[in-house]
């Protein structure tokens, strides 16, 4: 077979050059127009509020404009779907929790995305949960929540914001390692969860801590421990639970993270990477996190490696407790 003349050869190569030199420009120019940060819940609540505090840091780093798009419904998996199907081109992305991001795909065959069609650009921050009794089970403290529970196997039960979300596979887990027979409630929610616990109708609960916090301080609540590992440095009076020996391994939280769709272009996917990083180290967004209750992420973290390791464990917890919905 001949081969192409040089002249060709070179033409050609020129010409490839030219047809790549615009996609090319255009993610060196990334971004040149709005980004849309899409929240998978209505405005107001904790996902909501991490969305519009990271992009107004990342509009400023990034020199435009991000709108926040609230797109609620299904535990947050409708917003979470769009970002899955979006044009990989850095202008539509994800503020999730990892409700929708990880946990969802384990519990209802309705969800059709997994997290091979995302790219992580990184996890921003973690709350734990906090397990609280109401006033009327007259238990003080975790010690005294086991024994009570332990000798009235049954007779319990506690409520979270709705099947598959953090807060039932935290009362699951907490089951699961104390040995521990309570039914679950599911709410539509953490405001008539709260109603119910408050009002004596219900006997314990897990919440976010943020959310359950006004109610601990009130003294409206008990709160019996956090779900981390360790306690949390904006409640060190609360205990984790871990401090128990029956609860040694719990650990687990709410946690927040930055998600684009499949294939984004590795420049973008860079940008905004650094733009997430630099926010993380920021002292003042630092603060601003801080304040809500939430541990800000290291800019260094494995985000797959540790998005991965959270799916194994909550895996685990559906298991066992024959979560499906």
């Amino acid at each position: 077979m001949p081969t192409a003349h040089p002249l060709r050869r070179i033409a050609l190569l020129c010409g490839l050059a030219l047809l790549a030199a615009p996609a090319m420009a255009q993610q060196d120019a990334y971004p040149s127009k709005p980004i849309t940060i899409v929240v998978g819940y209505p405005p107001g609540g904790s996902t909501d509020l991490m969305g519009r505090m990271v992009g107004a840091e990342l509009s400023n780093r990034l020199g435009q404009p991000v709108v926040i798009e609230n797109l609620g419904g299904a535990g947050g998996t409708i917003g979470a779907q769009k970002v899955a199907s979006a044009a990989p081109d850095g202008y539509t992305l994800l503020v999730g929790a990892n409700n929708e991001i990880a946990i969802a795909k384990l519990v209802t065959k309705k969800v059709k995305y997994d997290m091979g069609q995302f790219t992580p650009i990184g996890v921003i921050g973690s709350q734990p949960m906090v397990l609280v009794a109401s006033s009327q089970t007259g238990v003080k403290n975790a010690t005294e929540f086991v024994q009570l529970v332990s000798k009235n196997p049954g007779k319990f039960s506690y409520g979270s914001s709705g099947v598959g979300t953090a807060l039932h596979l935290a009362g699951e887990m907490v089951k699961e390692q104390g040995k521990l027979f309570m039914t679950h409630i599911p709410y539509r929610g953490v405001a008539p969860l709260a109603n119910d616990l408050v009002g004596n109708n219900l006997e314990f609960g897990v919440f976010v801590l943020s959310s359950g916090l006004p109610h601990i301080k009130a003294g409206k609540l008990v709160a019996l421990g956090t779900t981390e590992a360790k306690r949390s440095a904006v409640t060190p009076d609360i205990p984790a639970l871990s401090e128990l020996p029956q609860f040694k391994n719990v650990d687990i939280s709410s946690w927040f993270a930055l998600l684009g769709p499949a294939n984004l272009p590795k420049p973008v996917a860079d940008k905004l990477k650094k733009a997430l990083g630099d926010t993380l180290q920021s002292p003042e967004f630092r603060k601003k996190l801080e304040a809500t209750g939430t541990t800000v992420a290291s800019p260094t973290l494995n985000t797959p490696q540790f998005i991965n390791g959270e799916i194994a464990k909550y895996a685990k917890i559906v298991q066992f407790a024959k979560i499906e919905e």
